[in-house]
């Protein structure tokens, strides 16, 4: 029950992270946004999930998982009814900051869960595959019902769709985690809360920026350079005045957080390729519609997902280094492919096959990067590892995000003259999966930093 818990609200995480973008069209007609506001949608969830997560997990050490996890499905449920029934833009935007807010208080709820009942090398393997694949259903589901949920019914059930879901998650963490409330009654680091989320956010925020008005400017390195300062303000006061620091620098120290943190900041990268370059080829370049991308992708999610359980089992026994090299040999070959695509190719063998070959990849090193960057969690701090961890692969995204589009556009407007439009965008996003076998490669090379035979 408290794996199924922690999955469901893991499913629910990922779920609204990429359900809402087929909707967005509908969104715009019936609200009115301007056109950069429209991306807020998004940006407003994404950055609120990733500021708070620090946070969120740090509460969830100090008041326990139950009430954080019963808390934050509460806030989400509540934003979600907001986000259904908005009459304005703002409206509707406010509640996607809310429901950021509440996803950062369940993520590192899900991780302290899993790290607390499942203590044993097999056991926490397989319930980190479990909770990994719910994501990749999350995702999957989300790219497919966003569609027939939007031409169906509204796109207001995109959101009003958590209510339900909400009810039902929020008593069962009532009842079955009755008795693991924590007996700690620390006080909260309120300077380091602020300096952190705050720098986090606003260093996210600035690259975010950078999609619509370039590295250059002021809007985004304005941003980005005060996020960094606060950053430096929250790393002296952790370091020098935090009697119960928010993120003990310590941590660090420990290998697997250390190493494993390092991965999912990098593999954020791999994230956004697989997943957002690759429906961007589907519908820009072969001229698929958003449902029958999202259609397009089932198969390697279903991969995933399956590879991800199977994973599980092969940890404990061959450690996190021999995956991670397996896996990242995969993302090699597979964007390696997968960058010889063109706007001729056929889905089978330009796109299908390639994107099969990363799946396994990511099958294989998710829930690895997961178990390896918690596993050596000090007792009581298991809620901020996991925020870290989590943090981490969020700041990833948003960062790569950022990064790959820009290159892609660059690219993309260099190949304009004597192309036609699909084939310039063809050799952008190219270039986007060249880089990210680039960042695969560095994966790797960090992976070698982590024990020869580490049990997870």
């Amino acid at each position: 029950m408290i794996l199924a818990l922690a999955c469901a609200c893991q499913f629910m995480v990922i779920l609204d992270s990429s359900i809402v973008n087929v909707a967005l069209p509908s969104v715009d007609r019936d609200l009115g946004f301007t056109a950069t506001g429209l991306a807020w949608v998004v940006n407003g969830y994404l950055l609120t999930f990733a500021g708070f997560m620090l946070l969120g997990g740090r509460a969830a050490d100090l008041f326990g998982p139950r009430r954080m996890l019963a808390a934050g499905l509460l806030l989400f449920s509540a934003a979600s009814v907001v986000g259904g029934l908005a009459t304005t833009a703002e409206i509707l935007v406010a509640a996607r900051v809310a429901q950021g807010m509440g996803a950062a208080m369940m993520a590192p709820a899900t991780l302290v869960l899993i790290n607390t009942y499942f203590t044993g090398g097999p056991a926490r393997a397989k319930a980190f595959g479990a909770w990994s694949a719910s994501g990749g259903v999350g995702g999957m589901a989300g790219a497919v019902a966003g569609g027939a949920i939007t031409t169906g019914l509204s796109w207001r059930w995109v959101f009003l769709i958590n209510v339900p879901i909400g009810a039902v998650l929020i008593a069962v963490a009532v009842t079955s985690l009755a008795r693991t409330q924590t007996r700690r009654r620390e006080s909260l680091d309120i300077v380091g809360a602020v300096t952190g989320t705050a720098g986090l956010a606003t260093v996210i925020y600035g690259v975010m920026q950078s999609a619509d008005h370039g590295w250059g400017s002021w809007l985004t390195v304005g941003p980005v350079v005060g996020g960094l300062l606060l950053l430096v303000v929250f790393a002296v006061v952790e370091a020098r005045f935090a009697s119960q620091p928010i993120l003990p620098l310590r941590l660090f120290g420990i290998r697997g957080v250390a190493v494993g943190s390092g991965m999912l900041l990098l593999f954020g990268g791999i994230g956004i390729a697989m997943w957002y370059f690759t429906s961007l080829f589907l519908q820009n370049v072969l001229g698929y519609s958003a449902l029958q991308a999202g259609l397009g992708q089932t198969p390697a999610a279903v991969t995933f997902m399956v590879i991800a359980r199977c994973a599980a089992a092969l940890l404990p026994r061959i450690g996190v280094r021999a995956l991670v090299l397996a896996g990242s040999g995969l993302f090699v070959a597979g964007f390696g492919w997968l960058a010889r695509a063109n706007a001729d190719s056929g889905y089978l063998t330009g796109v299908l096959a390639p994107t099969l070959l990363i799946a396994i990849g990511i099958g294989l090193t998710f829930p690895t990067f997961m178990a390896a960057a918690t596993a050596d969690a000090p007792e009581g701090e298991a809620g901020i590892v996991g925020g870290l961890a989590a943090t981490a692969s969020q700041v990833g995204g948003s960062i790569g995000l950022a990064v790959l589009a820009t290159a892609a556009s660059a690219r993309a407007a260099a190949a304009a003259g004597g192309n036609s439009p699909a084939a310039a965008l063809a050799s952008g996003y190219d270039r986007v999966f060249l880089i990210a076998a680039g960042l695969a490669v560095a994966i790797a090379a960090i992976s070698l930093l982590s024990p020869r035979h580490r049990r997870a």
